[in-house]
Parts: C-alpha cells; structure tokens; sequence
C-alpha cells in the first residue's frame, strides 16, 4: 500500500486488524485544484477522495490518485433545498426522469476513472426523495458501486434505500470542518475516534482546505491512538457494515 501502513498502525498480521476500531477520512469537493489534492496525498495516510464531475482536473486528479494507491469516489452532485446553491455540473434534480438520472450518472462516471463508489454532493432535498433516491441508486448498484450517505438532510432516505437494494453502503458519521478552525477540526477527528471505539467503525467527511489537511497531520503525528485503524472507506463497507 505504498507505505500508507504507517499511520495508526494498522496491520493485519494474526487476525489483529479487523479486530480494531476503523476510522475512514473522505474529502470531498475534489477536482477544481491539484494542490488542494496533493496536501492530503502528501499526508501518506489512507485516505478516500471524492471527486466532483466535469471540473478541469476531475479527470487527472483521479488517475493521479489511483497511481498513489488511494481509493476514489464519484461525488456526485445532488438538488438543495436552497435554490441559491448551485450543486455543478452533472447534478441530479428532483423530477429528473430515469433515463436522464442514467445518462447524467453514466457521463459523470466517465469523468471520474477508477472510481469504486459514491457519495452524494448536496442533495438535501434529492436524498429525501425516494423514487429519485430509488432510481439514482439502481444505476450505481448496475455499476458495481458502493454508497456513501453524507448525510446533507437528517431526512435523507439514501442509506435506508441502499440497505434495501442490498448494496455496500455505510453513511456519514461526523462532518470534519464545518469550522475551518484548526482546533475545531481536531476536536472533531477526536470525536471521530470516540465513534469509532463506540461502534467499531465511523466516517468522517471533510473539505481540501489547509487547516483540514494541516488538522489530520496534527491528529496522526500527536493524537494517534495505536488501538484505532486508519483505512479506506471499502475496508469498513466490505468487513462490517454499517
């Protein structure tokens, strides 16, 4: 894994692994900056990036990604409640017909080589909606991937309805920097771990802002706790569902 087994001591000789709480860190909003991808590539730490459709480095991002030995996910764009939120390109829109979800998901996909699952971008009024949420999730299970409930509505039906269709599924435990504060996202990565102990596993959403990368540094370099598991977030779907 290309020396990522450094953080948080995850082994799996004798079993010891999967017997340990597993923490997954997602960043999202990948793909309108090499840079703000690379603080976290820098990181050497597993960690899942989600990359918007259609932006100037979706594309590239992903393949240079894959190449560090990172999993990645299609975050895709799904309809607010506030109309002043514009979710992006190839966003999915309450009402949308099936055929259209299909060729919207299919194009974004296309964007977004080597990815292996989705979360949604938005969505607070989409995910609510359960013949869109249905048929949005249908397409992915034909492609063979997992979901990710981010949990943008406490409303949100997305992970009740992957359970149904039987698909890996898992959802959003902690949003990492709602406060961009450094301080306040380190607090959040301890509460992170306090779920992890609790429930076995837990997912952590975050953004490519510098205090987010500079906040897990911090975490892993001073805060690691040797009985916790970093990993990516396949390792938590496929040993142990949500």
């Amino acid at each position: 894994m290309n020396g990522l087994s450094k953080a948080f001591a995850f082994e799996r000789e004798k079993g010891e692994y999967f017997s340990k709480p597993r923490i997954a860190l997602i960043i999202d909003d990948i793909g309108n900056s090499r840079s703000r991808a690379r603080q976290f590539l820098e990181l050497n730490v597993p960690i899942t990036f989600s990359i918007l459709p259609r932006l100037r480095y979706s594309y590239s991002l992903a393949t240079e990604i894959c190449n560090e030995g990172h999993e990645l996910m299609l975050h895709q764009p799904m309809e607010p409640y506030n109309s002043y939120l514009d979710p992006g390109p190839g966003a999915l829109y309450v009402g949308d017909e099936s055929k259209t979800i299909s060729s919207t998901i299919e194009d974004n996909i296309s964007d977004v080589p080597f990815a292996i699952g989705v979360n949604n971008h938005m969505g607070s009024r989409f995910t609510e909606c359960e013949d869109e949420i249905t048929e949005t999730l249908k397409v992915f299970k034909k492609q063979n991937l997992f979901f990710v409930d981010s949990r943008t509505s406490n409303h949100s039906k997305a992970h009740r309805t992957a359970r149904k269709l039987h698909m890996a599924t898992a959802r959003r435990n902690v949003f990492l920097d709602n406060s961009r504060n450094e301080s306040d996202i380190l607090y959040e990565l301890h509460k992170l771990t306090k779920c992890a102990r609790k429930y076995g596993h837990a997912v952590g959403i975050g953004h490519p802002f510098r205090t987010t990368a500079r906040a897990i540094g911090d975490f892993i370099k001073n805060y690691k706790d040797p009985d916790v598991s970093l990993v990516h977030i396949s390792e938590i779907l496929y040993t142990g569902q949500d």
